[in-house]
């Protein structure tokens, strides 16, 4: 028997070379994948509703006659249909129409139509609702199962999809769709078969439990879950076998350098930094590569962790890649290196040596920094994205430390893993995020790596105590600034605002500089923003950590990275724009000495619920994991992790947050399955399919 995932969607009536392009755009190839889109929602046709019973944000089906149709000009252009039925008078309204469309609305034709009833100026409205024109034969014809609501790309409308799915489900009786998920498992958590689940979730029947399908409690939605879930994590697991197959340069554990450098600095690691080193060195003594992922809350000292890892690394004949997202926290790496590393000198006698390399390099300068990375020169090269572009040539990459990973591109990730491969290694990985990760996410979207968690922050650091304010107090706001800085400290005021554009970020930041110089006289008051050139943002940020600046002026350019001691105060404007990590992560500016710290959390209201949920989570706590699982919460995980637009955590039916208790029986069904490939690629390829090169980071 010819399987589903054999058949092209070009057999199935109606669709052509064009349709088969703009399903592609959804990942839908042939009769598998479409079966597998599933719907995201269901809406109850299987009744007809009097309008009248059809109360303001109450959705139904209902049949009326066309008493008359006009345009009606006001704020914006629109067809204004009245029709009746037995109960009463209602108006379907359409702000996008045709003149054929207001033509065939004309009075007398019987409709049937479905949507949500409003309330607008004429009373009971439906906001263009889907409708069809019927024969008065036709009235009582309803669907006998609940409609599918499928997710959309530009070029396919909800009753095109619906038909083509309605179409792939009569080649079921004919085709086999495998079902792979063993009997024996099945059967342990009572699980139906692969048709019977497809089936009920394309054409559920009109007595279904929705609030069960709607919370993805069903069993047939279960059966799926288990099914997506398992797929991910083989995926992952696959990618880390395949990795550890390579090679990588095995780097003894270096003791005489790490000595004399943690000799020297003004403090003692801590004992999760000892913890996290120790788990490190036995990584990058094996020969196979490191895949190991760092967490640690803002000020948990990270970064020296990542500076003896690349001591070893270079003590063993090794280059070492870093990469951050933003200059200006590749500079502060650039900076503490250069510190660190300062009169070391290797066991072959040559000093360590840092080159820096980001996006705006240039001419002269950009090629000397190119020999010296393709020649070995180069122990460690500091940089931004740019280390990823095709003519970055290094001599021996053994090991690459990612920090805020899921702040890249998954391709530009992958391209850096790619760059050791010229010597015939793979480099370690070490990826760090003070963005700490919820166990749930970590256990999916991570499970290739192993995890460590620096749980300890340095001695005498204080708990910053974190204060919302409306705007309307901004002045009082700018008294505190005052107070704080004629006491000796310093302070942030950092810009958000809600439009992606970095033109209006930095527009908004500038007009902020000029009201606050106008406000703080007899201070210095200082302007950093991500569209400055980095020697003026170095500049700057110098000023501001040599205590020349009071009070400096930001966007978001310095959520991650930037260590001022002596800045005790940050007020951020607009926090109800921003997720929970990123003001926390904003928040970890100040509280990095030993200073009594506080953020001012500046919103506009009204505030929405989540808003002030958002909020109240922010005063409430200084943990960065229990802020993550919240963030979680209110987000989703494509959210958290910054993947929402790259398609990594892209799931069909599963969700971490709600699905997190499978977890666990995921991974002792994947140990089930261990050995089985031709099931487990078959398990793959059905639910990532071409999203797979994602997880190859």
């Amino acid at each position: 028997m010819v399987a589903l995932e054999d058949i092209e969607v070009t057999e199935l009536k109606g669709v052509g070379k064009k349709l088969a392009e703009t399903l592609a755009k959804i990942d839908i190839h042939n009769l598998q994948d479409l079966l597998f889109h599933l719907p995201f929602r269901y809406e109850d046709r299987t009744r007809i509703h009097s309008t009248a019973s059809l109360r303001p944000g109450m959705q139904g089906l209902f049949e009326v006659d066309v008493v008359g149709t006009r345009v009606a000009h006001g704020k914006r252009r629109s067809l204004e249909v009245s029709v009746r039925d037995s109960s009463g008078q209602v108006v379907l309204r359409f702000y996008h129409f045709s003149a054929a469309q207001a033509r065939q609305l004309s009075a007398g034709t019987y409709l049937r139509c479905y949507g949500e009833a409003r309330l607008g100026k004429s009373g009971i409205e439906f906001y263009h609702p889907e409708y069809s024109i019927i024969g008065r034969g036709d009235e009582n014809k309803v669907p006998e199962t609940l409609t599918p609501v499928y997710p959309l790309t530009e070029g396919i409308q909800q009753p095109r999809l619906r038909a083509l799915c309605t179409q792939a489900l009569s080649w079921l009786d004919r085709h086999e769709v495998r079902d792979l998920l063993p009997l024996p498992l099945r059967q342990e958590f009572q699980l139906p078969d692969i048709k019977h689940a497809l089936q009920y979730l394309h054409r559920p029947p009109a007595d279904a439990d929705q609030m069960a399908m709607l919370e993805g409690r069903h069993l047939s939605q279960k059966r799926l879950i288990v099914e997506e879930l398992l797929a991910h994590h083989m995926s992952l697991m696959k990618l880390r076998q395949g990795i550890r197959r390579h090679p990588s340069l095995s780097c003894p554990t270096e003791t005489a350098l790490a000595g004399y450098m943690l000799g020297r600095l003004p403090f003692e690691l801590t004992g999760a930094q000892q913890r996290v080193r120790e788990e490190i060195q036995g990584d990058l003594a094996a020969n196979a590569p490191m895949l190991r992922l760092v967490q640690g809350d803002v000020g948990s000292g990270k970064t020296i962790v990542a500076a003896l890892a690349a001591l070893q690394a270079i003590a063993a004949g090794g280059q070492v890649a870093l990469m951050a997202p933003t200059e200006i926290l590749a500079e502060q790496h650039l900076y503490n290196f250069s510190q660190w590393f300062d009169g070391l000198v290797l066991p072959n006698g040559m000093p360590i040596t840092l080159e820096w390399l980001s996006g705006k390099s240039k001419g002269k300068v950009r090629q000397a920094a190119l020999e010296q990375i393709q020649n070995g020169a180069a122990h460690i090269v500091v940089g931004t994205h740019a280390l990823f572009v095709e003519d970055v040539v290094f001599d021996q990459l053994s090991l690459a430390i990612i920090d805020e990973q899921h702040r890249f591109g998954v391709h530009q990730r992958l391209s850096l893993k790619n760059k050791g491969l010229r010597s015939g290694i793979v480099p370690h990985q070490l990826i760090m995020t003070a963005t700490p990760i919820p166990r749930t996410l970590a256990m999916s979207a991570y499970a290739d790596l192993d995890t460590s968690v620096i749980d300890e922050l340095p001695p005498g650091r204080q708990k910053i105590e974190t204060f919302a304010i409306p705007d309307t107090r901004r002045q009082e706001m700018v008294e505190r600034v005052l107070r704080a800085c004629q006491s000796g400290c310093q302070a942030y005021w950092v810009c958000t605002l809600i439009e992606e554009s970095d033109a209006l970020q930095c527009q908004a930041a500038e007009e902020t500089l000029a009201w606050l110089q106008g406000q703080l006289s007899g201070l210095i008051v200082g302007l950093v923003h991500g569209r400055m050139k980095a020697k003026d943002k170095s500049f700057i940020m110098e000023q501001f950590k040599d205590g020349k600046i009071d009070v400096l002026v930001a966007t978001t350019v310095i959520e991650v990275g930037v260590d001022v001691p002596n800045a005790s105060l940050i007020v951020i404007e607009n926090p109800e724009r921003l997720g929970l990590a990123q003001l926390h992560q904003l928040r970890g500016r100040v509280g990095r000495g030993e200073l009594k710290s506080y953020c001012a959390l500046m919103f506009h209201s009204p505030l929405s619920v989540n808003g002030k949920q958002r909020l109240n989570v922010m005063r409430e706590s200084n943990d960065g994991f229990v802020i993550a699982e919240k963030d979680l919460e209110l987000r989703g995980p494509g959210e958290v992790l910054g993947t929402r637009q790259t398609g990594a955590i892209d799931f069909k039916i599963a969700d971490l947050q709600r699905d997190q208790d499978w977890l666990p029986e995921i991974k002792k069904m994947a140990e089930c399955l261990a050995g089985n490939e031709s099931l487990i690629e078959l398990l793959i390829h059905r639910w990532i399919g071409s999203r797979r090169q994602y997880g190859e980071v």
